[in-house]
């Protein structure tokens, strides 16, 4: 699902021309951030070229438009300096959550926040110098904006209408009078302590010894400030309000629901000890409802704190953000099962969810509590976020904790895989690296290409950068399982397939044009050439190979239904799904010719180079 594929929905059919990056949906026609957030922090690790260009081109979407106090937006809004938003295209931005009644809505608080996360997880897997310099400005802005909202006696930040991540499920505080202000959100400061975890290391790789230790006592200072919104059961309730009412606490006459994202989100960043991570799980276990459908939704019971009434449909119990379920959540719940060994509570997720995948019904909110799409009149479904709880599974193997001289691998290996072989790499800066296990149970061996290597515990793996390989196969041994056989599997291959079948041309240009037909083979022509050259592992290089790997879907897709090896789709849909494979590769193909034909008068030698192979492929 998250490279060309002939049988499910995958991310190459979120790519977007305009801005050359990913967009959340055919009928989403921007990037948020809250949608994003689980399904990019779980799969960037094993991203690749051409997408993480994709995904930063998408991020740029915020960060080129933050508040700055004085640009307008959405609405004319002008967010303080700092500010992200809810959701972003070339243009436009929204400040604010633009649902419901906008005129009380706050900043995007803890939208900020998320993307200060994902932005700095981005730069710390990828460890570019020149990106950290350009980003590292822009999230220590976003910082100071959401530290203007700290009180320092309670070490808690303040939020208003719709400034949570699940927005606008959060009215802030309604005051006796019957106006909406500003509460303490709990949310707003597990994200915050997230993204200042990783702030920290980015500072620390950018050499700036001050700025590590002022993020340190802020991150510090945040986590102290939890105790006022931990129950004694040791969960995390949504909010707190200045008159000391407490929203959340489950079982409560009034407000008594359990909120999920602050929760789960404290486990799977791991913002709260092991000790407390359980406690949380067990109460999330004892709430059956939550988990009705095997995914977690939002909130159970229903909210009684909205500003709207829970009366109509959108606002309804079980729709939207009241109780609706929301893939990127349960990205961020994967991660914590697997942190706590819960592996067959994420097996049942993603059970359910493929159930969406064969019907090519990927749609996001799900509705009914997570049992049905939200857009069911359309003749299929796409949204970003339903990839996040496939991801999560995949991160949540290793978990992979990047930090500014490191990456720390921690085996979480579901009961009964007694080997394991991840034939696709995990980026550590310009690295590549192989993970492989044998056994279960504690680690007891580790061999980096066959090396005795020594830097582990019984529960994790300790990689210095500096240490390792540009390409590495790194093998564990657990439970006193030797990893000799592990030396002998398959080594990662090479290979790359730079033209596309002569069939899959055929259809694509059947479903297209002539024009686009000379394109494609214009753009065989160019991955080959590359495929050959200093340049086989530049962005463009892997961007026309996904474009050749989009045409050759279509033919094997094709296959595969002549075979009956594909789960039968009914009309409009069967019709629309085998034009999604034909404009995916168009769309691809569109997007890098647009590309490279900006590079013609570029000054950067690396891009000249580039374009001049794309001339040679010129026929």
């Amino acid at each position: 699902m998250f490279d060309c594929d002939p049988e499910f929905q995958n991310l190459s059919m979120l790519y977007m021309p305009t801005w050359n990056g990913l967009v959340e949906g055919p009928t989403w026609g921007a990037w948020w951030i809250q949608n994003s957030y689980g399904t990019t922090y779980c799969a960037l690790p094993f991203l690749q070229e051409p997408f993480t260009t994709f995904l930063q081109n998408s991020q740029d979407l915020w960060f080129s438009q933050m508040g700055d106090g004085k640009r307008a937006g959405y609405k004319d809004w002008v967010a303080p300096d700092g500010c992200l938003c809810d959701a972003a295209s070339p243009g436009w931005i929204v400040y604010k959550q633009g649902d419901g009644r906008t005129d009380i809505h706050d900043w995007g608080m803890e939208f900020t926040a998320a993307g200060v996360v994902l932005q700095s997880e981005l730069l710390l897997i990828g460890r570019d110098a020149k990106a950290i310099s350009h980003y590292l400005p822009m999230l220590e802005r976003s910082a100071n904006f959401i530290e203007s909202r700290r009180d320092p006696e309670k070490d808690l930040f303040l939020a208003g209408p719709a400034g949570n991540l699940l927005a606008p499920s959060y009215a802030g505080w309604k005051r006796p009078d019957g106006t909406y202000d500003k509460a303490y959100l709990t949310g707003l400061s597990i994200t915050y302590i997230a993204a200042l975890d990783r702030l920290i290391e980015l500072e620390k790789l950018a050499g700036t010894a001050e700025k590590v230790t002022l993020y340190t006592d802020r991150r510090d200072r945040a986590r102290n400030g939890l105790k006022h919104v931990t129950t004694e059961e040791g969960y995390f309730i949504k909010s707190l309000d200045p008159d000391g009412t407490r929203h959340g606490v489950y079982g409560a006459e009034k407000h008594g629901y359990f909120e999920t994202s602050p929760n789960h989100d404290a486990i799977a960043f791991r913002v709260v000890d092991d000790a407390q991570a359980n406690r949380i799980y067990e109460k999330i276990a004892s709430i059956p409802l939550l988990r009705r459908h095997d995914i977690i939704i939002a909130n159970e019971p229903g909210l009684d704190d909205m500003y709207e009434s829970p009366t109509s449909w959108l606002w309804q119990h079980g729709t939207w953000v009241n109780g609706g379920h929301w893939s990127t959540c349960e990205a961020r719940m994967d991660l914590a099962y697997f942190r706590l060994g819960k592996y067959k509570d994420a097996r049942r997720a993603v059970n359910h969810m493929m159930r969406f995948a064969r019907e090519f019904r990927l749609d996001n909110p799900l509705v009914d509590f997570g049992n049905a799409v939200y857009q069911p009149k359309e003749p299929y479904n796409l949204c970003y976020d339903s990839f996040g709880p496939m991801a999560g599974i995949v991160r949540g193997l290793f978990e992979y904790l990047y930090t500014a001289d490191s990456l720390t691998i921690v085996p979480h290996i579901p009961t009964g895989i007694t080997q394991l072989v991840q034939e696709f790499p995990i980026r550590f800066g310009s690295k590549q690296l192989f993970l492989r296990t044998a056994g279960q149970g504690p680690i007891t061996s580790v061999t980096i290409d066959g090396n005795a290597w020594t830097e582990f515990d019984a529960q994790s793996v300790r990689l210095p950068y500096d240490a390792i390989a540009d390409t590495a196969i790194v093998a564990i041994g657990l439970g006193g399982n030797a990893t000799d056989s592990l030396r002998s599997s398959r080594e990662p291959s090479d290979a790359a397939n730079t033209a596309p079948a002569p069939e899959a041309l055929e259809k694509f240009a059947a479903g297209t044009s002539a024009d686009a037909r000379k394109l494609a083979e214009r753009i065989s022509r160019f991955a080959s050439n590359c495929k050959g050259s200093a340049l086989r592992n530049t962005y463009e290089a892997s961007h026309a190979k996904l474009a050749v790997d989009a045409i050759n879907a279509i033919a094997a897709r094709a296959r595969l239904g002549t075979e009956g090896k594909l789960a039968p789709l009914q009309e409009p849909t069967k019709t629309a799904a085998e034009k999604l494979y034909v404009d995916t590769a168009m769309k691809l193909c569109q997007g890098l010719e647009k590309t490279l034909n900006q590079y013609e008068s570029s000054s950067e030698p690396g891009k000249a180079a580039i374009y001049r192979e794309w001339i040679e492929a010129k026929q």
